[in-house]
């Protein structure tokens, strides 16, 4: 096997790893941030406090349920 072809086939086959690996992580991360979202229930009710109004657990619970949507309305036009 000729040295050019072998180091032609190392080139193309770290690409191709590197770019799975990217596609990999990235919806991975994707997928972890819709299950745990960075805003969880204590900062929606320690937000609407601070905005002068304390929040009922219901509403505490309607937020979170819009953020989720719109992130998965955000997620699905991609």
């Amino acid at each position: 096997m000729p040295i050019l072809l072998t180091i032609l086939l190392m080139i193309v086959t770290a690409l191709g790893g590197f770019a799975l690996g990217l596609f990999l992580s990235r919806r991975q991360v994707k997928q972890m941030l819709m299950e745990n979202p960075p805003l969880n229930e204590d900062a929606v009710r320690t937000m609407m406090s601070s905005m002068g109004r304390k929040p009922s657990e219901t509403q505490v619970q309607q937020v979170l349920r819009q953020i989720r949507a719109a992130a998965k309305q955000a997620d699905k036009k991609k």
